[in-house]
């Protein structure tokens, strides 16, 4: 009878380990390359009276998302179509006011100031309003401006992109990308989706597969450890 060869024990480790290691890092790049999903699949002003109200009303701090990070490589804002008054066409622009196109509905503006006087504030309405002088196609939507006053970028829905009356309601502050203007302009069509009613953030099938290959990875390697 032969006798077991004692690098056997020693093979079944390594290769175990090189199994785990290598589902884990699939795990790992899985979850790096697809980011996070901030979904939004309510009417933001639902609950509200502000559209009974004349003139523009702000719904701001206080419901508000607080992001921290925002990480603008890999994460989604994701929005039911009821966002859009349930249309299914994202308009994406990222422009300075003068460039941006009549048709847009979801905009990061790259303007900074309505007055060319930096002293006074730039906020949500500000913002609104200078899109309001440029945007025809009425329509509700989103869009992303930096608040002078607090220094950082906000995400806020309008009940219509080409009126300057239309209430405002702010969704979201990117608390990481404090003191960076500039980081506007690397916003993309990535980081916007609109999903139906039935989605809520489901990954694409390639994503689907690179986890179910890092999960399978780590199963197998538990099996040999358990056979072993």
């Amino acid at each position: 009878m032969k006798k077991p060869c004692f690098l056997l024990p020693l093979l079944f480790t390594a290769m175990r380990s090189r199994i785990l290691t290598a589902g884990l890092a699939l795990l790992a790049f899985n979850a790096a390359a697809f980011g996070t999903t901030f979904t939004f699949n309510t009417d933001p002003l639902e609950g509200t009276n502000v559209r009974n109200v004349p003139g523009r009303q702000v719904v701001g701090s206080g419901s508000e998302l607080f992001l921290s990070p925002f990480n603008i490589g890999t994460d989604v804002f994701a929005f039911g179509s009821v966002i859009f008054g349930g249309g299914n066409l994202l308009n994406f622009a990222n422009d300075p006011i003068g460039s941006v196109p009549a048709d847009a509905n979801v905009v990061v503006l790259q303007t900074l100031d309505n007055d060319a006087n930096p002293g006074t504030p730039f906020g949500a309405g500000n913002a609104a309003d200078l899109l309001a002088s440029r945007i025809t196609q009425h329509g509700p939507g989103v869009f992303i401006y930096f608040n002078q006053g607090l220094n950082l970028p906000r995400l806020v829905y309008s009940d219509d992109l080409a009126s300057d009356q239309a209430d405002l309601k702010i969704l979201a502050r990117m608390l990481n990308l404090s003191g960076q203007p500039g980081a506007l302009s690397t916003f993309s069509p990535a980081n916007f989706l609109i999903i139906t009613d039935s989605q809520s953030g489901v990954p694409e099938p390639s994503s689907l597969a690179m986890l179910g290959g890092g999960i399978a990875l780590l199963t197998l390697g538990a099996t040999r450890r358990h056979r072993a």
